[in-house]
């Protein structure tokens, strides 16, 4: 497992929850700290998080429902290693269900809302005419959570906020699939041309093509 020192001990004081563990091995596992394939012992966990094995477990089960982490019963518990098809089924998945909260968001928003919208969308145009994919990623990434924030839906919302780390680590590395800077910046430009107009089915089009499923 990691070695010692990675890990700051959790405070002790009251009970220490599931969700505070699983934050932290979530962000161990997409920072490196528990690479890709690494074994995961549960009693070294909780040693060194100072907490007992049981929200250590929950903490790890849960990451397993994300794909995370892998438990072959009385047996091993492993970081994940994301092959190519979850990558591609992750970056699908994202699509379509942005293009949905767009839909809903262009429909609901309040015009000020709307313009943190705009904003945001000139971020990436911004990026994408610098040609800076990192930068392009970071805006993007913020944009849809102002999307799913304005689109008001419970649902998709607890959802997002479960599969966060599970989004985070599939996408890493992520580029754009229109290389030419020009012609990508462009369609940018049209998509916020759409959602300025309050036309979601023509976001939702431009966004599918933005990223090769239109």
């Amino acid at each position: 497992m990691t070695s010692d020192g990675a890990f700051v001990p959790l405070d002790p004081r009251g009970t220490v929850l599931g969700d505070e563990v699983y934050t932290v091995l979530g962000e161990a596992i997409l920072d490196g700290r528990l690479a890709p394939g690494e074994r995961l012992r549960d009693t070294e966990l909780a040693e060194c998080l100072g907490v007992s094995r049981t929200p250590v477990r929950e903490a790890l089960q849960r990451l397993q429902r994300g794909g995370l982490v892998e438990i072959c019963a009385n047996r091993w518990t492993r970081v994940s290693i994301p092959d190519e098809a979850v990558l591609r089924a992750t970056h699908e998945f994202v699509v379509y269900l942005m293009g949905n909260a767009i839909r809903m968001a262009v429909s609901r928003c309040a015009d000020a809302e709307l313009g943190m919208l705009l904003a945001g969308i000139d971020e990436m145009i911004g990026a994408s005419q610098a040609d800076d994919h990192v930068q392009i990623l970071k805006a993007s990434a913020q944009f849809f959570m102002n999307v799913t924030q304005v689109a008001g839906n419970r649902a998709m919302q607890e959802i997002l906020a479960e599969c966060e780390y599970t989004l985070r680590r599939n996408l890493h590395g992520w580029s754009p699939h229109i290389a030419d800077a020009a012609e990508r910046t462009d369609v940018y430009r049209v998509f916020r041309d759409a959602v300025g107009s309050r036309d979601g089915d023509g976001a939702e089009r431009v966004l599918r093509r933005q990223h090769g499923l239109g």
